[in-house]
């Protein structure tokens, strides 16, 4: 005989660690959505939080040269790491361009716009058509009317972003998120927290992930029941 708690599954918080131009974080919001898709049965709530993966970036973005130049010793030497990531890509239906991509951007504009779709629900997408607009296309995440095209393209109303993009609103909102995720021990992305307490870094196989979203839902529900 099943009991009220057994019906009701409280659900479970998963707050997703990652930043827009990390390849893969790309990847492992794939795997995460393949993973849930697993574990129909099981409530969850995601959420996005925001992590800068090259905060030394300024606000106006550098040229991807200077920046893979900064952060691998060349251009060639990124090459090698490319090609496994692109693979990988690849392997999750996922279009991974290394070559298309000019410039680096500094990503807070990139946050503000997944924040402000949160509220309708819309923040998977938005932070999908950023990623694909990045690794896909190659399109430059420092120009406005990019940012403003692509919050339209997910159903945002054009002119309210871009009238909001152009003020501070959330910048110290957003740094503190991602500082916040600093502070607590997270330097690799993605990083995947369940219920405030487990966390799990990297692009795991959704298998993996399926199994953890079913073991600590588990473990809350049990705790809830007490």
């Amino acid at each position: 005989m099943s009991s009220p708690e057994t019906r009701t599954l409280k659900p479970l918080k998963i707050d997703v660690v990652s930043d827009v131009v990390c390849p893969w974080c790309y990847i492992g919001k794939r795997r995460i959505e393949s993973a849930l898709a697993l574990v129909p049965d099981v409530p969850v709530e995601l959420t996005f939080r925001p992590f800068f993966l090259n905060p030394w970036v300024p606000r106006e973005g550098i040229s991807r040269e200077d920046y893979l130049t900064t952060k691998f010793g060349s251009v060639e030497a990124y090459k090698g790491i490319a090609g496994r990531v692109v693979a990988a890509a690849n392997e999750e239906g996922l279009t991974y361009r290394p070559e298309l991509v000019q410039r680096q951007p500094n990503t807070i504009d990139c946050h503000r716009l997944i924040l402000w779709a949160e509220s309708s629900g819309k923040a998977p997408e938005m932070k999908q058509r950023l990623m694909e607009l990045y690794f896909r296309d190659g399109g430059d995440l420092t120009d406005v009317d990019v940012l403003v095209q692509a919050a339209a393209d997910v159903g945002l109303d054009a002119e309210d972003v871009r009238r909001r993009l152009a003020t501070d609103e959330d910048v110290a909102r957003i740094s503190a998120d991602a500082q916040e995720a600093s502070d607590k021990g997270i330097s690799g992305v993605p990083t995947y927290v369940f219920a405030q307490k487990y966390a799990v870094s990297g692009a795991q196989d959704p298998n993996l992930l399926a199994r953890a979203i079913r073991e600590v839902s588990a473990e809350i529900n049990a705790e809830a029941a007490e």
